[in-house]
């Protein structure tokens, strides 16, 4: 039997046992002197109903403001409250995702386009226990052109551009790293990362503002989900879109990268050198020495992948982000390291 009936005749809603089991609920009633609850409960259910009528709960909020009064403005301020401990919760991010995919499916549907949205978070992608790569979008329906979006409402994820990155550090996500891991792990041309306004880091924030192009990592958008404003966002996929479309494999000149290639390998053998010199009074200078020996592993991972670079003419998204990572020389360093401290 359902608990509400409608009354046709006198236009009445009429709930009989109705009885519901919820702690936000129970908590504002019972701080309630008994007298209030029955005109504070038809007030909620006048303004849910109100809200449920509405295709976003911000949105509504928005527009009658200004007719519902002082008391509205209240649950307007409750509202914007409960979305910043949204923003702070572990469920943040699959809605935001539920919410991107299909924002980007409505927008291909107005644009006309073939392409088509997909959630993937929960799936591992080619690299192993790695789901990176939330939402998978196939220009033009084709399963090889493929771009690739990650979603991070995370206000302490950093840029990470690789000029400022120390690999020796402990291993922590970045917008590059994720870009590049989102592509090498999902197959894909072209990747996006998601931020959102409200919880974003304030330098991403300033160097990025509404959408950035980091040329061979991918594209940073930010969006306001909490106004409805994926704008940003669509304009980065356009962009993305343009990219996957139009890329085309670069020649290069394998003679000018060889000039680069050997002057590297003379700085390692300089380095080689100073390393010798230091091992004479080793006490004095061992951190002197620590400090090469993390020069000479750098070098030579980087030599490693130029020379890889040189030999195929490209780099893979994988080989990108190992690269990017460091993590290869992070684990031999450990061993230099141990040696040292035994010296």
């Amino acid at each position: 039997m359902p608990i509400l009936s409608l009354n046709q005749k006198n236009k009445r809603v009429q709930i009989e046992g109705f009885e519901v089991e919820n702690q936000i609920v129970f908590n504002f009633f019972d701080k309630l002197p008994a007298s209030e609850r029955d005109e504070k409960l038809l007030k909620a259910i006048n303004i849910g109903v109100l809200a449920l009528m509405e295709d976003r709960l911000s949105s509504f909020l928005s527009k009658t403001s200004n007719q519902l009064g002082t008391e509205l403005e209240s649950l307007k301020m409750i509202f914007d409250m409960k979305q910043e401990l949204f923003f702070k919760s572990a469920v943040k991010g699959m809605i935001a995702e539920d919410e991107i995919a299909n924002f980007l499916n409505q927008f291909f549907s107005e644009q006309r386009l073939l392409d088509k949205a997909t959630l993937s978070g929960n799936t591992v992608g080619k690299i192993p226990k790695n789901k990176t790569g939330d939402i998978i979008c196939f220009v033009n329906g084709k399963d090889d052109l493929k771009i690739v979006i990650e979603c991070k409402f995370d206000k302490s994820l950093r840029l990470g551009n690789i000029e400022s990155k120390d690999v020796f550090t402990r291993k922590t996500d970045t917008a590059w790293s994720q870009l590049i891991e989102a592509q090498a792990n999902r197959d894909g041309k072209v990747s996006i990362i998601v931020l959102d306004i409200s919880v974003v880091d304030a330098h991403i924030l300033n160097t990025i503002q509404n959408v950035r192009y980091i040329p061979a990592i991918g594209l940073i958008s930010i969006i306001d989900s909490q106004k409805g404003d994926f704008s940003n966002l669509a304009i980065a996929y356009m962009l993305a879109r343009d990219l996957a479309l139009n890329a085309h494999t670069v020649d290069l000149d394998k003679d000018l990268l060889a000039v680069l290639i050997n002057r590297i390998i003379k700085d390692i053998s300089d380095v080689i050198s100073i390393k010798n010199l230091v091992l004479g009074n080793i006490e004095n200078n061992k951190k002197i020495l620590s400090q090469l020996e993390r020069s000479l592993l750098s070098m030579d991972f980087n030599q490693k992948y130029l020379q890889k670079f040189l030999n195929d003419g490209q780099m893979s998204k994988q080989d990108l982000l190992d690269f990017y990572s460091g993590e290869e020389i992070k684990e031999q360093y450990k061993i230099i390291e141990k040696e040292l401290k035994e010296i």
